[in-house]
């Protein structure tokens, strides 16, 4: 009897876990979403963040998460500010050899947004994995945590997905493999800037109390403002 209860309540335990994992992960997501193209004076783009009751998660979902990204209880749905990517912007920039400033003005808008979604799909697992590391008192760092890393840390389904830009970025692997490392450094200041941190950490608890199945994008972009403006007002 005792030996079935601590399984239960061990299975419980492992179940909050994983969900304050995933938490974090949707949260850093959404915050790069808005954070980030905020900063980089993007236009908004629609985002919400989806989930479901903690009753329908079996443990079996929390061991699979460990190597692969499901829906078992968050993601973040919208979001991109690229939904169709061309076959190859090399060629795109190719056709546009003499182009016009405006021209010229669009193609660098396009590549900032690029970049941007890139990035934001990054900052979701590297939250995740910041979260673990702060819970394990252990180093948070890009030597510890390379891109590979990121698949333990529900980061198969985003690595999928930046994999899918970077071919539409250049034929050339190594091209692609530089623009990576890049764009791996750029979420990884995000994640360590303690303002972003701030944020993230309070749409985690925002997340966790919502009885909610839907947080819309309206609460995520009040939640993650008014948590950056009250962190810079306490810096003052």
């Amino acid at each position: 009897m005792k030996r079935n209860k601590a399984i239960e309540t061990s299975s419980q335990d492992n179940l909050i876990h994983h969900k304050q994992r995933i938490a974090f992960h949707e949260a850093g997501h959404a915050a790069g979403i808005h954070l980030n193209n905020k900063a980089r004076q993007l236009p908004p783009v629609f985002f919400k963040i989806i989930f479901k009751e903690m009753s329908e998660v079996t443990a079996a979902d929390a061991l699979a998460y460990q190597s692969s990204h499901d829906d078992c209880v968050a993601q973040v749905e919208g979001g991109r500010l690229i939904e169709l990517l061309p076959p190859s912007i090399e060629c795109l920039m190719r056709e546009l050899e003499e182009p016009d400033d405006i021209i010229v003005q669009l193609a660098k808008d396009y590549m900032i947004a690029f970049e941007a979604d890139i990035i934001n799909l990054l900052i979701g697992p590297l939250a995740e994995a910041k979260h673990v590391a702060d819970t394990d008192d252990e180093l948070f760092n890009h030597k510890l945590v390379n891109l590979n890393a990121l698949k333990n840390y529900g980061g198969s389904f985003d690595l999928a997905l930046v994999d899918e830009y970077l071919q539409s970025f250049s034929t050339d692997k190594q091209q692609r493999d530089d623009k990576l490392e890049e764009l791996f450094a750029s979420a990884f200041d995000f994640i360590n800037n303690a303002e972003n941190w701030a944020a993230i950490t309070k749409l985690v608890d925002y997340i966790l109390a919502s009885s909610e199945n839907i947080i819309h994008c309206e609460e995520i972009v009040l939640m993650l403002d008014q948590t950056v403006d009250h962190f810079q007002k306490r810096r003052e």
